[in-house]
């Protein structure tokens, strides 16, 4: 395990028992309105761009918060270890209402896209600095309750935005989407600003890696639009798909030798000499890509294949949410009871391969409780390990480190999130595509920039029936993709080095 010693790390004082509640309701609130902004536009997405048109840039309602949030980990993570925790996570909770707000009032795509993108710049860092605020809080060995139970919330949320997305576009409107979680957000400002103390900070003048943040930021951009242009915008052997690969390998490589040489690196590359960390991370990523390559997709699947409303297509999740909920939960508690936790992540890698391979299996018109089963399966498995990855990582470092740790680790999960809502909506799109082309005939005129839920339950019997049948075999196949994938992190899981977890936090750095 890492070990250093930083006597002038940024700590937070004990805090009385009210006063831990106070803030933990704060983080808490910060969690789960970070998470709802993932998936909560995913079922209202046809009626947004019914509403407001544009439907080509449908998929960047969902992509853009992503893509920012994921952006600016690195830089909260490294900047909270420097100057502490408290001001940046009010800043990045102020940035996210004020987002919010502009898509609220958004009369085109480009205004709620750039809504979007600042509600991101936002929540990138609000979900991290919780964990990492928990960490001063609370010893590893303790740890496992807490970040089970935020872990809950995130997953739970994650999975329940498309309810509560379905229901805003069924009662008052998709606008209510965006502006509801604004007051959740300003009373989580208030608790951490009445309740979290101001860390001690750093004497000496901190020095910020400006060009390891643009670095980071090119490189991720690059491979966004790669992932969502290539095979639909552009072909793959296009110029532009060419040179986007381009840019993201040499802006990937820039950004090494920029760390190395840094003084201040905003993801020290010291990290990836740690076994557990690197595990960690690929097992993160590869889990994130398929289950954001599900949850985004299924609520518009259930609604053209099943004909349900956005509201019940939204429920249709909440067996995946429960499963995730109890798991997530348990598996913090006996982290924290027993100090043993390499069996919940092998656990956790072969039932979500279980899961999915069930998944795959889902056909037209099939009874509605196997789905139901099959995600409540799932959900089962990804809750067992989710939050035990980032306690394993949050005890392999020095107290000095862990925001930079937390925010590395969430990075590549969200690149994972990146590359399951962007990459495997092209490979969906692609195949959707070619399903309808050869099914419909020419003279039908039906593309799938124009399919929609409304424009579906419009069309004649046997083109619904058609249509149905190709968004099936276009996208359950996926599911058997990731099968492998989670197969493959089970591996990953068993070369993990199991380490006490600490029982005391060390703020000058020593563990």
């Amino acid at each position: 395990m890492a070990s250093g010693h930083s006597a002038s790390t940024p700590h937070v004082p004990q805090l009385s028992r009210r006063r831990f509640v106070c803030v933990l309701i704060g983080l808490m609130l910060a969690v789960s309105v970070s998470s709802l902004s993932e998936t909560i536009a995913s079922t209202a997405l046809p009626t947004i761009v019914g509403d407001l048109g544009g439907v080509e840039l449908m998929q960047w309602i969902s992509t853009a918060y992503i893509l920012t949030s994921t952006i600016v980990m690195p830089f909260y993570g490294k900047a909270s270890d420097t100057f502490g925790r408290k001001h940046l996570m009010m800043g990045a909770l102020i940035l996210y209402a004020l987002g919010k707000a502009v898509c609220g009032v958004a009369t085109n795509m480009e205004v709620l896209i750039c809504g979007r993108c600042i509600s991101g710049l936002g929540g990138g860092g609000m979900s991290i600095l919780a964990y990492a605020v928990l960490s001063d809080l609370v010893p590893p060995r303790k740890l496992g309750v807490y970040m089970g139970a935020a872990g809950a919330v995130f997953t739970t949320c994650n999975v329940l935005g498309p309810v509560f997305g379905g229901w805003f576009v069924e009662v008052p409107g998709w606008r209510w989407i965006f502006w509801f979680t604004i007051p959740f957000a300003g009373v989580a400002l208030a608790a951490l600003a009445a309740f979290l103390p101001k860390e001690m900070k750093r004497k000496q003048r901190a020095c910020i890696d400006y060009v390891g943040m643009a670095l980071v930021a090119l490189a991720v951009t690059s491979l966004v639009l790669l992932t969502a242009w290539g095979g639909i915008t552009f072909p793959w052997n296009s110029w532009e798909i060419i040179s986007l690969g381009t840019v993201f390998a040499l802006s990937t490589a820039g950004f090494i030798f920029a760390e190395k040489r840094a003084k201040e690196p905003i993801m020290p590359l010291s990290l990836f000499a740690n076994r557990n960390f690197v595990l960690c991370c690929i097992t993160s990523l590869l889990i994130d890509v398929a289950f954001m390559g599900t949850v985004t997709y299924l609520p518009t699947y259930f609604q053209i294949v099943d004909t349900m409303s956005p509201e019940a297509a939204g429920l249709m999740g909440v067996p995946l949410s429960i499963g995730i909920f109890l798991t997530s939960t348990l598996s913090g508690f006996l982290a924290a009871k027993t100090g043993r936790y390499k069996w919940m992540l092998v656990a956790s890698s072969a039932i979500a391969a279980a899961g999915f391979a069930l998944m795959a299996t889902m056909q037209v018109h099939q009874p509605l409780w196997l789905p139901i089963v099959f995600q409540f399966i799932l959900g089962f498995g990804i809750g067992f390990g989710m939050q035990i990855l980032l306690l394993v990582v949050q005890n392999e470092f020095p107290h000095s480190m862990v925001g930079a740790a937390t925010a590395a680790y969430n990075f590549f999960s969200q690149i994972g999130s990146v590359l399951g809502a962007s990459f495997i909506g092209t490979l969906f799109t692609s195949r959707l595509s070619a399903d309808l082309a050869r099914m419909l005939p020419a003279t039908d005129n039906i593309s799938v920039s124009r399919i929609t839920p409304q424009l579906v339950d419009k069309l004649p019997d046997s083109v619904q029936t058609v249509i149905a049948q190709g968004y099936s075999d276009a996208l359950i196949p996926l599911f058997l993709w990731f099968a492998p994938l989670c197969a493959f992190t089970v591996i990953l899981m068993l070369l993990v080095r199991s380490h006490p977890l600490a029982t005391t936090i060390d703020h000058g750095g020593a563990k």
